[in-house]
């Protein structure tokens, strides 16, 4: 059982010898995706005994996962552990991660700071932005995860395919739970410990959560259509309707109709009707992609399971049914 243990790092020099040489204790392998550096940081890295694997600029926390993630699909790994390369996260909380992969009860597991209550040493401004990016992530994903931007997570190795990486930011944590809630897979939460006393993002936590949550605002318009279209449509259908009873009750009543108010009604009616039925139409669209998607995959798997009795004589899966083997 081989565990892989990623470490996006940019600047971390500071950090990154200590994190390395923890994350050793608890794992097989730690690959450190130097994302464009200006400092030591991969040389450090390199001595501290990890596998290191450098942008050639700063491309976002997005694409050194991505890169992280192709490399292990190529050399093999059955868990993979992603963690912040800050000090902000225990590497001894890996064994925490990978039980459940290893009872058989998760695909992914979650570290969760708030998994029994609130982090109170989670600074108030933080816990705010959390909040409402938790409520959006959640609502989009339908999901329930109480920490919905940890970044220390741990994965089955069959479920890297799984992952579009379209967020090369900050944003990967809200888009790889909606990928996984896409695919199916079974998502565990475990509590984590995380210090502030280290300096963590250099990137501004309004700015940071303003793009977060535009990403997931914007993965509502195909994940969830009814919310995206359907429900702020009715909203301008119901004003529209109201307005034009009130317009014709003020007219029963030997009132006038003024042409700007109900050339409104008309349009927010209309507005507000068609955004209903878009939000309709694509929300079963989506559900016949999803199943039509999950038809092809079991399709593939079972091609080649057929092609591995036909060749060996025998069918070979590891235990986690990994399509990479």
């Amino acid at each position: 059982m081989t565990i892989t243990a990623i470490l996006p790092a940019f600047n971390e020099e500071v950090s990154i010898g200590s994190m390395v040489l923890h994350a050793k204790q608890h794992a097989d392998k730690v690959v450190v995706i130097d994302d464009g550096s200006k400092d030591r940081t991969a040389e450090l890295a390199k001595l501290a005994g990890a596998e290191v694997i450098r942008h050639p600029r700063n491309l976002g926390k997005g694409r050194s996962l991505k890169t992280a993630f192709d490399h292990i699909a190529k050399n093999g790994s059955n868990i993979i552990i992603t963690m912040d390369s800050d000090g902000q996260h225990n590497p001894e909380d890996i064994q925490k991660l990978v039980a459940p992969i290893l009872a058989g009860e998760a695909d992914i597991v979650n570290g969760s700071r708030y998994l029994n209550g609130k982090d109170k040493n989670t600074p108030f401004y933080r816990r705010i932005g959390q909040y409402v990016l938790d409520r959006a992530t959640n609502l989009n994903s339908g999901l329930h995860i109480t920490d919905t931007q940890s970044g220390f997570r741990a994965f089955a190795r069959h479920t890297l395919p799984a992952f579009r990486f379209r967020s090369n930011g900050l944003a990967i944590e809200s888009e790889m739970l909606m990928d996984a809630a896409n695919a199916g897979y079974r998502i565990k939460e475990v509590e984590i410990g995380v210090r502030y006393d280290v300096d963590g993002s250099s990137e501004n936590p309004v700015s940071h959560g303003l793009k977060v949550l535009a990403n997931v605002i914007n993965d509502m318009e195909l994940n969830r259509p009814l919310y995206y279209f359907t429900l702020p449509g009715a909203i301008l259908g119901i004003i529209g309707l109201a307005m034009g009873l009130s317009f014709l009750q003020n007219f029963y009543n030997g009132g006038s109709l003024n042409y700007g108010p109900t050339l409104l009604m008309i349009l927010l009616t209309l507005i507000g009707t068609f955004m209903v039925f878009t939000g309709i139409i694509l929300h079963t669209m989506s559900k016949l992609i999803i199943e039509n998607k999950k038809k092809v995959d079991q399709t593939l798997n079972q091609d080649k399971n057929t092609r591995a009795v036909a060749k060996h004589g025998y069918f070979k899966q590891d235990s986690f049914e990994n399509p990479w083997v």
